[in-house]
Parts: C-alpha cells; structure tokens; sequence
C-alpha cells in the first residue's frame, strides 16, 4: 500500500507522521501550484467547487509517484463534500486509474465503520500501536498549528521584514525530510522556539483582523493566496476562526471541555443561524459574532466560488454588522481568480480599519485567542 492524500495546510505533518509510525509507506503530493490547479480544473465537472478540483490534481501528481491508496476525511449535511469520495473516484476511474480512497467520516456517524477503516490502513498494527500513532499524531497538529500562532502574532510585530516567512520556510524544507513523529515533533518544537527569539518593534498595537469561512479555504494557503502572509506584510495580526487542531478536538478527540467550548460560540449564532446547513456555515457566523464581541478590528470570510454554506452565510453577516459595527468583507475564490485584484481588496480593507481606528484613538492590546 502506498497512500497518499490531499493537501490541506500543515495536514501533510500529522498523516505523515501516524503512517510513518504504522509503518505504511505515504507519498506526499507536491505542494500545490498553479500545474496541481490546471490539473485538477481540467478533469473535474466545471462547476464543481474549488477544493475538488485542487484535490483532483494533488491525487494526480501523486498518482504519477507511485500512489495506490488514497486518504480523505470525510463529512456529512448538505454540503457537497460529502460527496467528494465517490465523485473524485468516478473522476479517476473515468481516467483508468485503479485507486483505492478509504474515506474516513467523523466517527459520530458510526464508530465501526470507522474503526474498520482504520484496521485497513494499520494492517497487522495491533490497536494499541495505533492508539499511540493517533495521539502523536494528534499532538503534532496541535503544536503545528501553536507554531503557526506563533507566525501570525510575530509577522505583524517582526523588527526585520520577512523574517518569520523565511523561518517557516526553512521549517517546511527540514520537516519535510522527517521520519515519524518523534522527528516530525522535535523539529515542530525547535521551529517554535527560532520564532519566539525573532526580534519584535516595540510600541506597535497592530490591527486585529479575524478570519472565517470554509475550512479547506481558510487553512490551505494556496487556496486563500496566502492571506495571512498578505495581512502579515500589512502589519496586520491575524485570528483564525477554524484550525486543524479544532476540527480534530471536535471530532476525533474526548476532550469535551473543549466540544462544551464550541457549543458556547454556536449558541451566539442562534439569533441569526440556528443550525447546521453544512460545511462551516454556522461557525462562520457564529465566530464573526465572537470576533465583535472580542472587538477585533475586522473581519474577512474567505469562500469558494459556489459554496452554498458560505452563501447562506455570507447573506446573514450584513445582520452582524448592523448589529455589532465591526465591518466585514467577503472574499470568493476560484481558479479566475487574480492575485493583484485579490491584494487590492485586502488593501482598501485594511486602509478603511485603520482610518476607523485613528477616527477613535483607540489602542487595542493583545487578544489571547481569538
């Protein structure tokens, strides 16, 4: 079996890592260019919406090093995620390609098909070794997603320009070399402690801009045409409404202080969405209200072109801005969409906080958390 599996931000470091530790050889995808983009548009439905067709040409780039296996988390509601599994199959059957996708639902529709899915991949693993590779797994997402933390406070601080980019590149050539997590880990952690010693400009109170919308587009950089490293150069701190490490404590872990945690944000969308009409809609607004009750500057919802969860969304945020006056822009992306256009929209934004903020005076200190 050699598996492989879509590109989705620093996601490559967790599966890599619980493969490597099971013993199963993985392919990584090349990281995703404008040819994995071409690819992917080329041989998917036209209208299908941006994430399909990038994982499309991760698989295909993978396919031609040697893949057999495919790994996909999957979903449920009405979003056509849901469906991604049996249409991307279609799609590379169509081609003549004999790939296995072994799809991995949230196990709050069912543990044992689950955990069958599971034994597949782990082979003669007993569950024990397994138990243990989930949860180094597991603490490798949550310590990748602290050192991005660590990225997104110190861009908008650092007292050299690029200086946290050029750290967290040279961190994804080392990392990419590792073998299982005891390796994946120790490199996370010396990363961590390269960002926090990067000199910071004293007396900067940067504009504070939240970031929702769908999670695929909000965590791949190459999707969102890497809006945190845009906002970053702007001096501008960004907080991220979803993360690999929440969407991993929510559904796969038992922390349940931290399920009662995201109950509480859901709640506060009750007065305007009261339910899950699927994707990440209702953490979309849910979080937009809890980034203006936090008083964040601003915030940006990044969608794909066509996602009808993001839609619903996306029409309900006028509401919260009347309702609590932080503004609110909406980013749509597809495989149109120009990266010069794209900068001069986060500019005017930004321009327009930081008018808002020097009408008022007002100094904001750092938020812990988002």
């Amino acid at each position: 079996m050699k598996v492989t599996f879509p590109h989705m931000g620093q996601v490559y470091l967790a599966a890599k890592g619980l493969l490597d530790d099971l013993g199963v050889e993985v392919i990584i995808p090349p990281p995703i260019t404008k040819k994995t983009l071409e690819i992917g548009t080329r041989l998917s439905p036209e209208m299908a919406c941006l994430p399909l067709k990038i994982n499309i040409g991760n698989y295909i780039e993978s396919i031609q090093r040697g893949t057999d296996t495919i790994l996909l988390s999957g979903s449920c509601g009405p979003c056509r995620f849901g469906y991604y599994g049996v249409v991307q199959k279609e799609i590379l059957n169509d081609l003549g390609y004999d790939i296995d996708i072994i799809i991995f639902d949230p196990p709050d529709t069912g543990y044992r098909e689950f955990i069958q899915r599971i034994k597949r991949v782990a082979g003669r693993n007993s569950w024990l070794n397994v138990a243990r590779a989930f949860k180094k797994a597991s603490i490798i997402v949550e310590e990748a997603d602290e050192l991005l933390e660590i990225g997104l406070k110190k861009r908008a601080r650092e007292a050299n320009s690029g200086e946290t980019d050029s750290r967290l590149y040279a961190f994804e050539r080392e990392v990419i070399k590792c073998y299982g997590s005891y390796e994946i880990l120790e490199t996370i952690r010396k990363y961590k402690g390269i960002l926090e010693s990067i000199e910071e400009k004293t007396g900067v109170f940067p504009l504070k801009v939240g970031l929702v919308g769908e999670i695929y587009t909000l965590i791949e950089p190459f999707v969102n045409l890497n809006i945190e490293k845009k906002l970053g150069r702007l001096g501008v701190e960004v907080y991220r409404s979803l993360t690999l490490n929440e969407w991993v404590k929510i559904h796969l872990s038992l922390d349940m202080g931290y399920r009662l945690h995201h109950r509480r944000i859901l709640k506060k969308a009750e007065p305007y969405l009261g339910l899950c009409v699927g994707g990440h809609a209702w953490q979309t607004v849910a979080n937009s209200i809890h980034f203006s009750q936090n008083k964040l500057d601003g915030i940006i919802q990044v969608m794909p072109f066509g996602c009808m969860p993001e839609i619903v969304a996306e029409s309900i945020l006028p509401r919260v801005y009347e309702d609590y006056g932080v503004p609110i822009m909406t980013l749509v992306v597809d495989e149109m969409t120009g990266e010069a256009g794209y900068f001069t929209r986060l500019e005017a934004f930004i321009d327009l906080l930081e008018q808002r903020r020097n009408r008022t005076g007002e100094k904001k200190p750092s938020l812990s958390g988002g």
